[in-house]
């Protein structure tokens, strides 16, 4: 599976810039995107730790084309993220884990990360009525993060996103947007410990458009 999504999100890298060098891909627009997530939740509900999300990505947005009522744009959105996580159970830190007593100290003591990720987003769009449009996004990227917890070591990670929300024109070439997600955060097993987390948002952002 891991080496799967490598390749997945290697050809997603690889194709964008192929295109770009083509002169296929122009940006369409810019925007910027906030997004708050949690990993306790409606979906998932792990009672063992806390871990909240403030995310901020900068985007650009590229046509891909369009077929019959539908349209898809590519997403490059570099991003930063603050993280707080804080261990709750300190029995998820085992006895025969190398220095589970400091390990369970520095877990269960609330922190704040930050991570660090460049992520590909496959948007499809399709207008409901005049001005309002539904939009679907998959997102793929890879980041680092700067602290280590009782699920997820320091360091290299992969983030994957999926968004359902909505567009509005607010002006000729501004758009308001909306919606709610589903992320993970892990390595794909590169580095233990990787339960990686799981988390339900929201998010709001404002783009514009260039042409």
């Amino acid at each position: 599976m891991k080496y799967l999504l490598i390749v997945v999100v290697f050809s997603s890298f690889l194709s964008a810039a192929q295109a770009s060098k083509k002169g296929i891909l122009n940006i369409k627009k810019i925007g910027f995107l906030y997004n708050n997530a949690q990993s306790n939740n409606f979906i998932f509900d792990d009672k063992d730790f806390t871990y909240t999300t403030n995310t901020y990505k900068i985007q650009a947005f590229y046509n891909l084309g369009s077929l019959k009522s539908l349209s898809f744009d590519l997403i490059v959105q570099p991003q930063y993220q603050v993280l707080e996580h804080q261990l709750i159970n300190e029995q998820f830190v085992l006895p025969s884990e190398e220095n589970y007593q400091e390990k369970r100290t520095e877990f269960t003591t609330p922190k704040t990360m930050h991570l660090y990720a460049f992520e590909l987003g496959f948007l499809i769009k399709k207008t409901l009525v005049k001005k309002l449009d539904f939009l679907v996004t998959i997102g793929l990227g890879l980041g680092a993060i700067d602290s280590r917890t009782e699920r997820l070591a320091k360091g290299f990670t992969f983030i994957e996103n999926g968004s359902l929300g909505v567009s509005y024109k607010i002006t000729k070439k501004t758009f308001l947007y909306l919606g709610s997600n589903v992320g993970h955060v892990s390595n794909l097993d590169f580095q233990r410990p990787n339960a990686g987390f799981s988390i339900v948002g929201f998010e709001a952002g404002v783009s514009y458009v260039l042409k």
